[in-house]
């Protein structure tokens, strides 16, 4: 079985897909996401996933779509926003962190998050009153972020290598 070298959650706009393809080219490894992994096996984006079949959906793909890349890939892991509040899905990172995976809480403000994701773009849980929604769901995913990580790195005011930078210290040789 393999296992990534690192993997990487938190809120839209953390910075989990440019931070984690930083990683990745540092460590010379590959870099997955379980976003772009849904929308593969969906054969559409996870916007259309949720306006065409609902977010169960998306969340059953989602949370197989973790547990598959938990164990088929060895690289830098960056998880959708929301993926770890499925039950499976935090049993799985807990076994991962509990076997020496590095689960990294890329944690952000919302006054840093806003002009990163734009909350403009195709986001289905931002609809309606984006940063009041993005505030909401940070409020509610926060406590299993925290829990479930084995690396707190905060994204507010500091560039992506930065952040690379601090995982990559924290990352066993």
């Amino acid at each position: 079985m393999t296992a990534p070298r690192v993997v990487l959650m938190g809120p839209p706009g953390s910075g989990k897909t440019t931070v984690g393809r930083i990683l990745a080219r540092r460590l010379d490894g590959g870099f997955r996401d379980t976003d772009a992994d849904v929308e593969q096996v969906a054969g559409k984006s996870v916007a259309d996933v949720f306006v065409d079949d609902g977010e169960p959906r998306f969340r059953e793909l989602e949370r197989a779509a973790v547990a598959t890349a938990l164990t088929e890939h060895d690289g830098v892991l960056a998880l959708g926003g929301g993926a770890v509040m499925d039950a499976s899905t935090q049993d799985a990172l807990a076994a991962y962190a509990g076997a020496g995976g590095v689960v990294v809480f890329l944690d952000v403000s919302l006054a840093h998050a806003a002009p990163r994701v734009g909350f403009n773009q195709a986001r289905p849980l931002l609809v309606g009153n984006p940063r009041a929604r993005w505030a909401e769901l940070m409020q509610a995913r926060r406590p299993t972020y925290e829990r479930l990580a084995t690396v707190h790195v905060t994204s507010d005011g500091v560039t992506a290598d930065d952040v690379a930078a601090a995982i990559l210290k924290e990352i066993p040789a």
